[in-house]
């Protein structure tokens, strides 16, 4: 009975058998997957990029960081929470180190921040007013409803916010 193998085993050995592939072509596909493993450790705060990086021979650390970059780069999103400020910035600071150009990342990253920064602040207060529109006007919806199937009812409050057709919509 012969070993099991892993997808990228089996991948690896028809990349070798393939004629034509250059040697940048097989380097390449070797080390971009190391530098994807590489990005989430260093996201979950297990080790040092750069350390790391150094590890791999010079020849293929461009590879390597490569990956690890577009690991980084799809890890970056709207900030909704502090878990994904806190993942936003510890990616932007490993893109920035394993960038070469670090005033051109840094000219990125302000664009980026003032995005945020909008996000939070006009996108939160959008927000709000979009839910005190959509609770009124379901508010209407459920005293017309009612006053159509009950007669006129003096002074009743309904709380829409706890119906479940509010929290569906």
């Amino acid at each position: 009975m012969g070993d099991i193998k892993s997808a990228l085993e089996i991948a690896m050995e028809k990349v070798a058998r393939m004629e034509g592939a250059t040697e940048e072509e097989r380097l390449r596909w070797k080390y971009t997957p190391e530098g994807e493993k590489l990005a989430p450790r260093y996201l979950k705060g297990e080790g040092n990029l750069i350390a790391e990086l150094a590890k791999f021979e010079e020849n293929v650390r461009g590879y390597v960081a490569q990956g690890a970059s577009e690991i980084l780069i799809r890890n970056i999103s709207l900030p909704r929470s502090d878990s994904a400020k806190k993942n936003n910035r510890r990616a932007m600071e490993g893109l920035k180190a394993l960038k070469r150009d670090a005033a051109s990342v840094e000219n990125v990253y302000s664009k980026m921040r003032r995005i945020f920064d909008h996000y939070l602040g006009q996108g939160e207060q959008q927000r709000k007013q979009a839910y005190q529109a959509l609770k009124a006007d379901f508010e209407v919806k459920v005293k017309q409803a009612l006053q159509q199937q009950l007669g006129p009812m003096m002074g009743m409050r309904i709380d829409v916010e706890r119906q479940p057709q509010f929290q569906e919509e």
